[in-house]
């Protein structure tokens, strides 16, 4: 029988409850849309949605991709909701955003692998809300970089794409996408000028000199915007937890980074992709 791993006390979770949750809550709901927050069961909704901020997930709730470190579902997607840009850009009204963080499911189902719907998200928010900075977290486009430059070209603020882990684990844990396109697809974001971010996970396996060497990877490709935190396994089909990182490591990850020379790294355990994304501006 496989053994579990015991959470240590610094991964305890506070639930957020106040009125500005429920509200979040609300529009959300009632705007039909997804989060990333609810579907990849991140440990700081809590936080974030009685903040009234959500990192909105378009293209739907079903990926075409099965990574197993993520709780997304999967399988054969729906067809795209024409009016999904639209209510993502209402519904950053009405929470009154300042910066607005949009991610999505892989949809290589589609021709274009859902190009067109995120330049047309990123257009209606900023149209709606031409004082909201915008965010995205993008999937890797089959390595297309002409589909990257349709995102770029909607002029997005930051432009993230993930990494997720080290070279060595990432064809474990990574259904389709490849270290290398990942770089691939840093690299063009920041040839075009576009402040440039990328996230992993830790706890999957990887030793402190792998880390260490992404890092490089990732500066060496233009990458300015990093963020560091645990591996959680949300449900038992997903890959389990090899390690609960130490807080200190963390601390050390950053350092190391600052370092190296990103300008901005968030590195604890609860970190996630969209995590404080409104300060990363500054």
């Amino acid at each position: 029988m496989e053994r579990r791993l015991r959470k240590p006390e610094w991964l305890k979770i506070r639930l957020g409850g106040n009125e500005r949750f429920t509200e979040t809550k609300r529009i959300v709901e009632s705007h039909c849309l997804h989060t990333i927050c609810t579907s990849g069961k991140c440990p700081n909704m809590g936080e974030c949605w009685s903040r009234g901020t959500a990192t909105f997930m378009i293209g739907g709730e079903i990926c075409t991709r099965s990574c197993r470190f993520c709780n997304t579902l999967t399988g054969k997607p729906l067809p795209l909701d024409p009016k999904e840009p639209e209510n993502v850009a209402e519904s950053v009204r009405l929470m009154n955003l300042r910066h607005a963080v949009v991610t999505s499911v892989d949809r290589d189902d589609l021709p274009d692998l859902g190009a067109a719907h995120w330049a047309r998200t990123i257009r209606a928010i900023k149209d709606l809300n031409p004082q909201t900075t915008v965010e995205v977290l993008i999937p890797d486009f089959q390595g297309r970089l002409e589909l990257v430059d349709e995102v770029i070209d909607a002029a997005p603020e930051i432009i993230s794409h993930n990494m997720e882990t080290v070279w060595r684990i990432s064809p474990q844990v990574r259904s389709a996408a490849k270290y290398e396109v990942s770089l691939s697809v840093l690299r063009r974001i920041a040839e075009r000028g576009v402040t440039a971010k990328t996230g992993i996970m830790v706890g999957l396996g990887e030793t402190e000199e792998e880390v260490l060497e992404l890092m490089d990877d990732v500066l060496s490709a233009g990458v300015s915007i990093l963020t560091i935190g645990q591996y959680l396994q949300p449900s038992r089909k997903n890959i389990p937890v090899s390690e609960y990182v130490h807080p200190e490591r963390f601390a050390y990850y950053k350092r190391e980074a600052l370092e190296k020379g990103f300008k901005t790294v968030e590195s604890a355990p609860l970190v996630r992709s969209s995590y404080h994304a409104e300060k990363h501006l500054r």
